[in-house]
């Protein structure tokens, strides 16, 4: 699983981002649209709230760990939270789990639902690439392609077009792999994986 990683650390942030600053960033909206009216009933009801969802959040997470029965919590939380945050980061986790069980028709499922929900674009822009990976081993490549078109973040500018390459190589369209496989070391030109995939795409279309 070591093309995720990049992708693990980026969710990771976000996470602590939300835990940290979560509560902050609702209560910072507020006050510029409504300004303090209300201020006590919004504190006793959002912030619990919140609190309430990070802590069922973090049970379901861990319940996730212990197999089929966890994971049928962890579709209760979503189910309940499906409006947060929360339920994004959930999603991820379950696909990541499904993709270790071998089941892309089930990982694929939950992160087209990040892809139609996520309100964060760096959310949404790491399940679109997760989504076009699995396309890929599906035979998919076609919907693949469009997955990774998608991601229109320049955080992941890198990522899109290495999926890209990998895209035009399997269907031996290797001039268009060439473009996409430079196009992504221009983004990340010390990505050695990158660089070796390029370096090998003469032999391939010579082969």
């Amino acid at each position: 699983m070591e093309q995720y990683e990049t992708e693990e650390q980026q969710i990771e942030a976000i996470k602590r981002f939300w835990k940290e600053n979560g509560v902050a960033l609702v209560i910072g909206a507020f006050l510029g649209l409504g300004g303090l009216l209300g201020w006590r009933w919004y504190n006793d009801s959002q912030i619990a709230a919140k609190e309430q969802a990070s802590f069922a959040y973090e049970k379901a997470s861990e319940e996730l760990l212990k197999g089929e029965a966890g994971f049928s919590k962890a579709k209760t939380f979503i189910d309940g939270h499906s409006d947060t945050g929360y339920a994004m980061l959930m999603a991820l986790e379950m696909a990541q789990q499904a993709i270790e069980r071998k089941d892309l028709t089930e990982a694929a499922k939950q992160l087209e639902f990040v892809v139609s929900n996520a309100k964060l674009s760096a959310v949404q822009s790491v399940a679109q690439l997760r989504l076009a990976r699995i396309q890929i081993e599906q035979g998919e490549l076609e919907l693949a392609l469009s997955s990774a078109d998608k991601v229109t973040d320049q955080a992941f500018k890198s990522q899109s077009q290495e999926i890209k390459g990998d895209v035009y190589q399997a269907q031996q369209l290797f001039d268009k792999a060439r473009a996409a496989y430079s196009a992504a070391l221009e983004s990340n030109e010390r990505d050695q994986v990158l660089k070796m995939k390029l370096d090998n795409l003469a032999v391939v279309a010579n082969g």
